[in-house]
């Protein structure tokens, strides 16, 4: 029978190094970790092989006392905490004491550091260490900071270096660990180099330029900023519209307290305030820093420290629900960005500069002749009820009856506006209608060039708006019909009827029975007096009858409304009036989420003046 024994400190370090260092990018997190809270401003990250040969890391930091450098390489020693309470309100990114020690069981490690202090003689001093011995420590010709040189990991465990990935798989878990760290601390400079050379180089800034620097200026350009702040809560950085939506979580990087975390909660929340806009199976992109309390929240539950427990769990969730769910509402007319705005060359190009300088004036000339070929062409026929169709924000519910459709809708412009737009409603981001395509796409035209509207998606996630805002309000317009509706049903949904008078009132529906074999529809919401009203009371009894009376308006509700407005939203080769079309363009700028249908699908895009320019070859 085997005997209990204490292991040997090298094996226990061994072990410990199991569980932080799984492979080079686990090394280089806890020592960019070490630097920060040293309190570094300069930060150069060098790999060898994707970090299989070396990995050295310098900074600028406070640095190590010469006699504190044997004993920062021993087991749970730490400058971080020092009693109970401290635990309890972690302040820093490290604070267990093992990395070091872990680190220095399974590498050849190299550890300088010059302390900085207000003594003249402030020498730099190093110590080597090799897999287990110690050897003695030596003067090191380092200016300032600490430097730390991590060779041949697991060059003594060949069981698990023979785990290890290619080198360019290992780099890209370094460059992945590179990026969380430098995306947490915009004010320190980073410079990553990999066999001699540059990958990234980092300046110190602002938050938003160190994410526009890490994930790129398309990221920034669909994105929109998020400052959210309640009692000892705050939530600020940046989330993609779902249009920029991923195939992969690649885009994800949530911190806590400058802490990058992967938590279950915050995942569950942010996916509730995407839910209702993302397409299928794709995912959001987003950058998000949360500051919280230490006491409210402890990091000392998983061995990596990128799992956390809230002391609030259920007021964070709702805290970060509703702040990523008002940025994602904001209108077109309040968001910042648009879709494909602006770009530089745009903003130099002298066309587009002559553009916008039209929404300064009053009035438009609107000849097709005039000597201005980039004006703003608003036919004079639309805007004789402008100003009602601005203020009231309300879209016809009925369309006029369907009519052939053509490649493009004619046009008539004659004469010049006879009144000027109001100072305040001069700059309307969906611009104004030129006609339909094929019967399915709304042209329109702003200061910015041409808008390609899916009409029939955007009118869907208008009415699915309108919907769950009147729902919410337990008033529904209805509308009698003058001569009932009737179809054949089954038996089951004439039950279905039978025993959910009040639920359909709720949505606006009264059916009743008119035959053993038949139901009647008296009463339909007015929203939805242009849908195919057979059609649409099949699929609402059969929402009830797949999923329960009790779902329909609970767990189902936003599913049960989407279906409604499918049904009521304006049908392809629906021919429309421009007076309609710019109804419809100024319900979308003033509706919440309107640049995703109801199944996540963007409902327009944008073509600027300069990639017009740059289709047709102007200027070369």
């Amino acid at each position: 029978m085997a005997t209990i024994k204490l292991l040997p400190d090298l094996l226990i370090n061994q072990i410990a190094a199991g569980e932080v260092v799984e492979r080079p990018a686990s090394v280089l997190k806890e020592v960019l970790e070490n630097s920060i809270d040293a309190g570094a401003q300069k930060i150069n990250v060098q790999l060898l092989q994707g970090g299989l040969k070396q990995i050295r890391v310098t900074d600028d930091g406070s640095g190590i006392a010469k006699d504190e450098l044997i004993l920062a390489l021993t087991r749970h020693s730490t400058s971080k905490i020092s009693t109970l309470e401290d635990l309890h309100r972690i302040a820093s990114l490290g604070f267990r004491g093992e990395a070091l020690a872990s680190i220095a069981a399974v590498s050849r490690l190299t550890l300088a550091s010059c302390q900085q202090t207000d003594k003249s003689d402030n020498y730099a001093w190093q110590v080597d260490v090799d897999g287990q011995s110690v050897l003695q420590i030596i003067p090191s010709s380092l200016s300032c900071g600490t430097a730390l040189t991590v060779n041949d990991l697991f060059f003594n465990i060949p069981a698990r270096r023979k785990f290890l990935k290619s080198e360019a798989t290992e780099f890209s878990h370094c460059d992945e660990v590179f990026k969380r760290i430098a995306l947490s601390t915009p004010s320190i400079e980073f410079l990553l180099q990999h066999n001699g050379k540059t990958k990234r180089l980092l300046h110190s800034g602002s938050s938003v330029q160190r994410i526009s620097d890490i994930l790129g200026e398309e990221f920034s350009q669909h994105a929109v900023l998020v400052d959210e702040q309640s009692d000892a809560l705050h939530l600020h950085g940046m989330v993609a519209l779902p249009a920029y939506a991923r195939s992969s979580r690649d885009a994800q990087y949530f911190f806590v307290n400058k802490r990058y975390v992967s938590d279950k909660l915050i995942s569950h929340a942010l996916r509730e305030a995407y839910r209702d806009i993302l397409h299928l199976d794709r995912y959001p992109a987003f950058v998000l820093f949360l500051q919280i309390d230490p006491e409210n929240v402890d990091v000392n539950v998983h061995p990596t420290k990128t799992e956390i427990r809230f002391r609030e769990a259920r007021a964070v969730h709702q805290f970060i629900f509703h702040a990523i769910n008002k940025a994602l509402s904001a209108p077109a007319l309040q968001q910042s960005q648009i879709p494909n705005a602006i770009t530089d060359a745009n903003k130099n190009s002298a066309y587009a500069n002559n553009v916008r300088s039209l929404v300064k004036h009053s009035s438009y000339p609107l000849s097709r002749n005039s000597s201005n070929s980039r004006q703003l062409f608003q036919p004079q026929q639309l805007y004789g009820a402008l100003n009602d169709t601005v203020n009231n924000h309300v879209l016809r519910s009925v369309f006029p009856e369907e009519k052939p459709v053509g490649l493009v809708t004619e046009i008539q412009s004659k004469g010049t506006l006879d009144f000027p737009l109001p100072e305040n409603q001069q700059n309307f981001p969906m611009g104004f209608a030129l006609g339909q395509l094929q019967g399915i796409y709304i042209l329109a035209q702003n200061t910015h060039g041409l808008i390609v509207v899916d009409m029939h998606a955007a009118h869907e996630r208008i009415m699915y708006e309108k919907l769950k805002h009147a729902l919410d309000r337990q008033a529904i317009p209805t509308q009698s019909l003058l001569i009932p509706v009737t179809f054949h049903a089954s038996s089951v949904e004439i039950s279905l009827v039978e025993q959910n008078t009040d639920l359909l009132e709720q949505l606006g529906f009264e059916m009743a029975l008119f035959s053993p074999t038949a139901l009647a529809v008296r009463k339909i919401p007015a929203m939805l007096g242009d849908a195919d009203i057979v059609t649409l009371a099949h699929e609402l009894l059969k929402e009830i009858d797949d999923y329960g009376a009790s779902q329909v308006l609970t767990a189902r509700r936003n599913e049960t409304l989407a279906t409604l407005a499918c049904h009521g939203a304006v049908r392809a080769n629906r021919q429309l009036t421009i007076e309609e079309m710019n109804q419809l363009l100024r319900e979308i700028e003033s509706t919440e989420r309107a640049d995703q249908c109801n199944h996540g699908r963007p409902t327009w895009f944008e073509i600027t003046l300069a990639q017009l320019d740059k289709m047709f070859m102007r200027g070369k």
